[in-house]
């Protein structure tokens, strides 16, 4: 999604981000570093926590020989040189996960997911083709052309080699669980809609919120409908998380997003995220008058064009943005003689 409002009324507390392989304290024993990544969006915050004599990493950046370049300075050098006594993960994307394996294995460290993100990640690491037909009839109904269906087909597999080899073993993760690091007690805060079963961490005796995807402070988090399951609504669940986020935790957290710069503000981002998507939905809507398909629609949701790099992610928000409608009552889906969806205004 483009950028959402209410920029107005966070607050950041850093005037710097940390550049490569440097880190930043940003509250007791918790250290801001960064990981580049080879698209629009070019970096991934990953946070070093400190574990006794070692220190818990929560998510890594992709696998790629620059990042792991990086981590070994930054281990060697602002971590100084100890070690990695667990890795956390707060999601399956590959920016989160890509390095956790390698991480893992260099110190003989356990790996902390939620069960579904381990198990989707194991699932797409050993997914590598072919294409499924399944997948070409979801982009076929969606309208792309018989040409974007082949450059899908041969770009299949990508999941496995951005992301190093998982543990075959780890530890669940649970909403509301109770994780003791240094001492001091971190709340798993369980999220919905962006993955299977995101966690964020908020330690609560000073106010820190690693917020993973869930909440970012200038962009919305991609909410996707994939093949696998065609029929979800993502970003109902999107939405009812953003309201249990806004009841359940304070206000005045600190917030560390995974891209983006800490900031104060949360229940302000809250509310403008989910105002932003109210006001794409209600634009939607009206692009529905007459019957569309989903590649139809890129105008009324996205502010840049779409070209064959975002395609699939442009794609699956659209469907997700759609079937919520569908949901709502709002719209309804017919599929023509050819298999191809399109949606209309109720």
């Amino acid at each position: 999604m483009a950028e959402s409002s209410a920029k107005a009324t966070l607050t950041y507390p850093f005037a710097n981000s940390p550049s490569q392989a440097e880190s930043i304290e940003v509250a007791d024993g918790v250290f801001w570093l960064r990981q580049p990544l080879p698209m629009a969006l070019n970096h991934i915050n990953v946070w070093a926590l400190r574990d006794g004599d070692g220190w818990a990493i929560v998510d890594t950046g992709l696998d790629t020989t620059e990042a792991r370049d990086l981590w070994e300075q930054a281990l060697a050098g602002p971590l100084g040189g100890r070690p990695v006594t667990q890795v956390i993960c707060t999601h399956m994307h590959p920016d989160h996960v890509g390095l956790a394996g390698w991480l893992c294995a260099r110190f003989d460290a356990p790996l902390l997911m939620s069960r579904l993100e381990y198990v989707t990640m194991r699932m797409l690491v050993a997914d590598t083709g072919p294409a499924p037909e399944t997948g070409a009839r979801f982009y076929r109904a969606c309208g792309w052309s018989e040409d974007q269906i082949e450059h899908w087909r041969s770009r299949f597999g990508l999941f496995g080699r951005a992301v190093s080899p998982p543990p075959a073993s780890y530890v669940r993760l649970v909403d509301g669980q109770a994780l003791v690091i240094d001492g001091q007690t971190w709340r798993l805060v369980g999220g919905d809609g962006h993955s299977p079963e995101h966690i964020c961490l908020l330690r609560e005796h000073d106010g820190v919120f690693i917020s993973g995807d869930q909440v970012l402070p200038k962009i919305s988090s991609n909410i996707s409908v994939w093949p696998t399951e065609p029929d979800a609504d993502p970003l109902a669940d999107w939405m009812a998380s953003l309201r249990r986020l806004r009841r359940d935790l304070p206000g005045d957290l600190m917030v560390l997003p995974s891209h983006g710069e800490p900031f104060f503000g949360l229940h302000h981002r809250l509310e403008a995220l989910e105002r932003g998507h109210e006001v794409s939905l209600k634009r939607l809507e009206r692009r529905l008058e007459e019957p569309r398909r989903a590649i139809d629609v890129f105008a009324a949701l996205f502010g840049r064009p779409i070209d064959d790099g975002l395609l699939g992610m442009a794609t699956g928000e659209s469907v997700a943005h759609l079937s919520y409608l569908v949901g709502q009552g709002r719209a309804i889906r017919e599929t023509d003689a050819q298999g191809v969806w399109h949606w209309r205004a109720v």
